[in-house]
């Protein structure tokens, strides 16, 4: 399977991506060599095998118990802040003045 610079262009524009043209040109490359790999991959006979999350049969994750605990606290949560008021962080403005 194939894919143009235009698609590769079209991919970037959705991911916010700024490419210059010689990136372009490169990840179409690398995109069409996953694209050829997932075709080769697709052709894989692959009934009777069940689904499954991972590799590793009977994984299980690791967790600590939920139990409350008290917080640090809005002074000493903001004690080593550069800037604050009132007990909060004070930030610089975002977006437009006005």
């Amino acid at each position: 399977m194939s894919i143009t610079s235009e698609q590769t262009e079209h991919v970037a524009k959705l991911a916010r991506l700024a490419l210059a043209p010689e990136e372009i040109a490169l990840y179409t490359r690398q995109l069409a060599q996953i694209l050829a790999h997932m075709h080769v991959l697709s052709q894989v006979d692959v009934n009777g095998v069940e689904p499954t999350l991972h590799v590793i049969p009977d994984l299980a994750n690791v967790t600590r118990p939920d139990a409350s605990r008290p917080g640090l606290g809005a002074e000493l949560a903001v004690a080593n802040a550069p800037e604050q008021a009132d007990g909060y962080f004070r930030v610089p403005r975002m977006g437009k003045e006005g």
